[in-house]
């Protein structure tokens, strides 16, 4: 993974923005990432000022814009954290997927990679683990919706109070 240091949340909206309209498309025009990020044209001018510089997109005033090897490694990176955040957030915490879409874009920029790696560790963790199993986690989304465990999570957790006696 490749997070470029000093690239604020901003830019990184930029970036993956531009990622996800190339993926699309081919190339990215400053009108449609205006449209995708709900910005002004100014904004997305600055901003593309901005990244040129930096290095990371190919960008000339009315010229279609496209992502330098480094741009293209910074954005994989922000669209990788994005969905890590966001699959964690439905699968192991049971959030309904705009709720963790908007969670995900705000984490994605401050969440330390160490954390995102843990989190990916959990989740494949749970995968594999023999009492890890997809119960767990719908028992853990049941809790979560009515505030109560389920009878078997019930049972199960008795049996493992009494055997701690």
């Amino acid at each position: 993974m490749k997070k470029k240091e000093g690239l604020s949340a901003s830019l990184e909206d930029y970036i993956e923005a531009i990622y996800h309209i190339i993926e699309e498309k081919l190339v990215a025009r400053s009108k449609e990432i205006a449209a995708r990020l709900d910005v002004s044209r100014a904004s997305v001018t600055e901003a593309l000022r901005s990244l040129s510089k930096k290095g990371l997109i190919n960008y000339a005033p009315y010229e279609a814009i496209t992502l330098t090897q480094e741009g293209e490694e910074v954005a994989k990176d922000v669209v990788f954290r994005h969905e890590a955040l966001k699959h964690f957030f439905m699968e192991v915490l049971a959030i309904e997927e705009p709720l963790a879409e908007e969670g995900a874009c705000k984490v994605e920029h401050t969440a330390p990679p160490e954390i995102i790696a843990r989190m990916i560790a959990f989740t494949e963790f749970m995968g594999i683990c023999p009492q890890g199993d997809d119960q767990l986690l719908k028992g853990f989304a049941e809790y979560s919706k009515k505030g109560q465990t389920s009878e078997k999570c019930s049972n199960c957790i008795s049996d493992f109070s009494e055997g701690q006696n």
